[in-house]
């Protein structure tokens, strides 16, 4: 008879994740119909009887790695395909039949909110800076083979779907990673924020190379723990922040490190973001689940609540259960190049204030503010550098060297020796004022190909890709950091950060934000 240990590890090594898939589909069932009666009484007894059990599939356990003559074109699986992953995916590969436009179904979907500003416009057109994230739109793109293609929802991204026939299709990642894990080479993650860590989390530990789109995790202590699982299993890693290999970005660093604008002693960032609801809203009433969309699949590690249309797709982003507000979405692309530029450590102080909010939602605005200390970058000496940002459409004060109808641009830095600014993703640097017949300094950066390309040929090159976990988690634990203040501002106090220890040391209570509880089956495999 097997004791009870034995018991566990029996289950680790004989169940695959398709059985997971049912076993976990008949759970969320039971309990979402019963769900307003006995969900309490569940999280209190239910959940602490099984509590500490994971449990991990086949191919983890087995580690099935690929093998690729550097010739072949690796073949890439997708999941979450149906809005920004279906963009990365045409950024790999064309698609063998024209994608039209998401049937609507009579379904009903979360909303973009666009931002308007009435009074006066502008006596120049505002044009929106160009910036070449990918090969979209360059025939013919085929960087890789489109070998698999999931998503929880076959109604949301079916018009993508069908833009690559060839694709094996899933809406379970689990059961795709169990039929066709020996024949992937790489897993693209397009999910919302909550599920990356899990997803990538499994990819990895079957040995396939992944690319996770900003923010890299919900979590500092997912960030890390992604990161620390990159360096233990040595697969290729990207982190989808299109902005890290463009022109503009590589140009902002070698501009500042020449000293183009002195000692720079501030940043100023700011972002029209969200453009989603976020606020101090009530969470919508639930709804009748579409049957077209696996809700217990959608939700993942996430709290089991009611379904609402407003609370998925692409409205989730001002959720705290599913995102990670405007900075999540917008502060890769924006705080990436500053980062770079000055060689930013992590921060020692981190305060913000900002407009209400709930338990559900994100506030509409946020200003927060990070102290980086002084430090040494490549042998020469930097100062201490105070780094603000604001979002919900509000700018810093427009400086008074700015010239007339010139557009404030997204970041601004601020010099001893005079100022510079970019858009998002590190796009279009300028001076402030114009500098006419400035003579760039040499080029010394090494200039990777697009973030796709770069992603694709480090898997055959057997290679780390430019914006590796390495590199990403540093950009994304000072982003996360930022709903730490946040949720912490009420108490009064300038956070003192030791990211040494993963703490905040004047305030324990904080330290609870640098995670979060799962739900149970997606709690993180150990490794």
């Amino acid at each position: 008879m097997l004791k009870s240990g034995e018991i566990e590890q029996h289950i680790k090594k004989n169940i695959t994740f398709t059985q997971i898939s049912y076993i976990n589909r008949l759970l969320f069932h039971l309990i979402y119909i019963v769900m307003n009666v006995t969900r309490r009484n569940f999280l209190k007894t239910g959940a602490a009887a099984v509590a500490g059990f994971t449990i991990a599939p086949n191919i983890i356990l087995g580690k099935s790695h690929g093998h690729m003559a550097p010739s072949d074109l690796p073949n890439i699986a997708a999941v979450g395909v149906g809005s920004q992953g279906g963009g990365d995916i045409q950024n790999i590969a064309d698609p063998d039949e024209k994608i039209g436009r998401r049937p609507n179904n009579g379904r009903q979907y979360g909303g973009w909110v666009s931002p308007n500003f009435a009074g006066l416009k502008p006596k120049v057109a505002m044009v929106e800076q160009g910036v070449q994230m990918g090969d979209a739109g360059k025939q013919p793109i085929h960087h890789a083979n489109m070998y698999a293609l999931c998503d929880v929802d076959l109604d949301y991204a079916g018009h993508i779907m069908a833009g690559y026939p060839k694709a094996k299709k899933y809406q379970d990642f689990r059961k795709m990673l169990d039929e066709c894990g020996k024949e992937i080479d790489g897993v693209l993650i397009g999910t919302p924020d909550h599920t990356h860590a899990i997803i990538a989390a499994y990819a990895m530990l079957a040995g396939k190379a992944v690319f996770v789109e900003k923010p890299m995790a919900k979590t500092i202590e997912e960030v890390r723990y992604l990161r620390d699982l990159a360096k233990k299993t040595g697969v290729v890693t990207q982190m989808g922040n299109q902005g890290h290999n463009i022109e503009g970005t590589y140009q902002t660093v070698e501009w500042i490190r020449s000293g183009a604008i002195g000692d720079v002693t501030e940043v100023h960032m700011w972002s029209d973001r969200p453009v989603w609801r976020q606020g101090d809203y009530k969470r919508p009433e639930g709804e009748a689940i579409p049957k077209n969309l696996d809700y217990d699949l959608w939700l993942g590690p996430a709290p089991l609540k009611p379904y609402n249309h407003e609370t998925t797709h692409f409205a989730w982003r001002g959720m705290w259960d599913y995102g990670t507000g405007a900075m999540g979405d917008m502060g890769a692309h924006t705080f990436d190049a500053p980062i770079w530029a000055l060689g930013l450590g992590m921060p020692d102080k981190i305060q913000a204030t900002t407009t209400p909010f709930n338990d559900e939602y994100l506030p509409i605005t946020e200003l927060c503010q990070y102290h980086f200390p002084a430090r040494t970058v490549d042998g020469k000496k930097m100062p201490e550098v105070t780094v603000y940002w604001t979002d919900g459409g509000v700018k810093l004060s427009r400086p008074k060297e700015l010239e007339p109808d010139r557009q404030l641009q997204e970041c601004l830095y601020i010099g001893t020796k005079g100022m510079l600014m970019h858009g998002t993703h590190g796009a279009t640097p300028e001076f402030i004022p114009a500098r006419p017949g400035w003579k760039e300094p040499a080029k010394t950066l090494k200039r990777p190909k697009n973030i796709y390309v770069d992603w694709v040929e480090a898997i055959k090159e057997k290679r780390q890709a430019a914006n590796n976990f390495d590199v990403a988690a540093k950009l994304t634990e000072i982003m996360l950091l930022t709903n730490i203040a946040v949720l912490s501002q009420k108490r009064n106090i300038t956070l003192e950060y030791d990211a040494n220890k993963m703490q905040i040391t004047n305030l324990p209570e904080a330290n609870q934000f640098f995670r979060r509880e799962y739900r149970y089956g997606w709690e993180l495999p150990k490794f």
